[in-house]
């Protein structure tokens, strides 16, 4: 039997307690370039327990919804970002901790020109663009050690779009 989860709009406060929304939300912190480019500061922490910040393009085959989520992973060692490069939406699947495994997974459909932040051990599904080019930059950990955990579902979860 397969649950059912249904998307929900990806905004700061809901996306919290997985990670950082990226936008340009408001007015910007400052304006920079003789006035002609606003600047958005410091809107993702990045934490790792040791190694560096890399920047890697990933390239992700298009997915579409409903979805079938069957596998999540974190990462232990530091925070992944994933900038989308293109102006296109994506599908941000996470899920709480629950004494080691993920809780119960949550789905977000990003907005155009929305990337994510993913906090240090966060559960989360795999790059999931729903349409555009599949071309990410992401920022992550380099460095030596067991960084990625999976976790196989023994029940798989659909995905639906929230009407």
């Amino acid at each position: 039997m397969t649950r059912q989860i249904t998307t929900e709009p990806l905004t700061a406060d809901a996306f919290a307690p997985f990670g950082d929304l990226l936008d340009c939300a408001g007015d910007p912190d400052k304006l920079i370039n003789q006035g002609l480019c606003g600047r958005y500061h410091d809107r993702a922490t990045l934490d790792f327990a040791d190694g560096r910040a890399g920047i890697s393009l990933f390239k992700a085959e298009l997915r579409s919804l409903p979805y079938t989520l069957d596998l999540l992973e974190r990462h232990p060692l530091g925070s992944q970002a994933f900038v989308p490069m293109s102006h296109d939406p994506f599908l941000v699947i996470v899920a709480p901790d629950e004494g080691g495994t993920p809780g119960t997974p949550r789905a977000f459909l990003t907005q155009a020109g929305q990337a994510i932040n993913l906090h240090r051990s966060t559960w989360h599904g795999v790059l999931t663009p729903l349409s555009g080019t599949g071309l990410f930059a992401v920022i992550d950990r380099i460095g030596d050690g067991a960084n990625l955990q999976e976790h196989w579902l023994d029940t798989p979860v659909e995905v639906i779009r929230h009407e």
